[in-house]
């Protein structure tokens, strides 16, 4: 398979690495010590194209491939992938989604502003009792007039609490099951939507995520995204993109785990000799090129099978199987070529480690996404 870089990636992928080093590695340990958002940097990134990459020119984005948000989100990744975990909530599981599903009149509004980086986007889904389990959703949005009332609560919701516009899944015809699902356009400013609460985690932490509260929040009927009781085929088609888009972060985490494992078994040296030279240190880092290799390659395996079918599943979810757990694995080994200062804060190492085990639980867990590629493989009659 062929994945060499086309020119113009080759140009976004450097204007991204010279941003990165400029506006994102200073304050990514900041984003990690305090928890905190960096808005200003968000809304730069609006400004040099980044957050609009697949939107069409005609909503003032570039217009680009999958392939070229994930080279974004990548880059971003090796110096933050808190960051790159909210830009990717914001650019591929709101704007994408708006973008592909939205009516002409919502997209005109609501795009450029998130394409800017003015306003901020989350997509809210996941609720305290359904997590892998999607479509067992809550939340209730009953018809009145022109517009749905909308009741429920989200849980774990990346951006919930600095979004300013929302994309949400409801119940509309609940005893229809996953075929009475819709999904609405929620703006902050609308009566009875709050932020429950802002949760602290383990890791990906300056990347907000919250519990998000809807109290008899009316959306106008034009707000709803796509038909009403089509949110399931939205869901799923957004899942499998989002599987194979995010499936760049732990690519750029196994990437940077690789480059700074080399550099430091290039230079420290232990008994005489550089640790380098250590045969099982020489194996860590093989290990580390074999899965940073293997997971390119099924990122960008997934990335073409979505741009082709988005309803194509078992690419995407094999691709963020892998890659994931590949990340936590190598920033583990990295931790270990660098011996006590490796679990030191003052090195990155500890804080990717942290980041790269959420990407084995978001976007349906490895237990799920390994029964996806299962049932797809054997067949309909073995599929849920």
């Amino acid at each position: 398979m062929e994945i060499a870089l086309t020119e113009e990636e080759r140009q976004l992928a450097e204007a991204a690495r010279s941003f990165v080093r400029k506006e994102i590695a200073p304050i990514a340990e900041r984003m990690d010590r305090e928890d905190y958002f960096p808005r200003d940097v968000f809304r730069r990134l609006g400004e040099h194209g980044f957050l609009g990459i697949t939107i069409p020119t005609e909503w003032e984005g570039l217009g680009l491939s999958y392939r070229a948000q994930a080279i974004i989100l990548e880059e971003i990744a090796r110096a933050s992938p808190a960051l790159a975990l909210s830009v990717g909530a914001h650019s591929n599981l709101f704007a994408n989604n708006l973008a592909c599903n939205g009516s002409d009149r919502l997209r005109e509004e609501f795009l450029p502003p998130a394409v800017r980086g003015e306003a901020i986007g989350a997509l809210a889904l996941t609720e305290p009792n359904a997590g892998s389990d999607a479509v067992s959703i809550r939340t209730r949005a009953i018809r009145d007039g022109d517009a749905y009332v909308l009741d429920g609560t989200k849980q774990f919701i990346t951006n919930g609490p600095v979004a300013d516009l929302l994309l949400v899944y409801a119940k509309t015809a609940p005893d229809r099951g996953s075929r009475g699902i819709s999904a609405f356009l929620v703006r902050r400013e609308m009566e009875g939507f709050s932020v429950a609460k802002s949760l602290d985690k383990m890791g990906m932490r300056g990347s907000p995520t919250g519990e998000l509260a809807f109290q008899g929040v009316r959306v106008p009927a034009e707000y709803r995204i796509g038909e009403e009781n089509d949110g399931a085929r939205i869901m799923m088609s957004g899942l499998n993109v989002e599987r194979a888009v995010l499936a760049a972060i732990p690519v750029g985490i196994i990437a940077e785990c690789l480059d700074r494992s080399l550099d430091y078994a290039r230079l420290r040296e232990q008994f005489g000799q550089k640790i380098g030279r250590f045969e099982l240190i020489q194996e860590k880092i093989a290990n580390m090129y074999t899965d940073l290799e293997a997971s390119r390659l099924l990122l960008y395996r997934a990335l073409d099978a979505v741009a082709s079918d988005d309803r194509s599943r078992r690419a995407a979810a094999a691709a963020l199987t892998f890659a994931s757990e590949a990340s936590t694995r190598c920033a583990l080994e990295a931790i270990q070529v660098y011996g006590g200062y490796g679990y030191m804060r003052d090195l990155p190492l500890e804080r990717l480690a942290r980041d790269a085990k959420l990407l084995e639980i978001g976007a349906g867990t490895s237990e799920i996404r390994r029964l996806i590629i299962a049932q797809e493989l054997l067949g309909p009659e073995f599929e849920d």
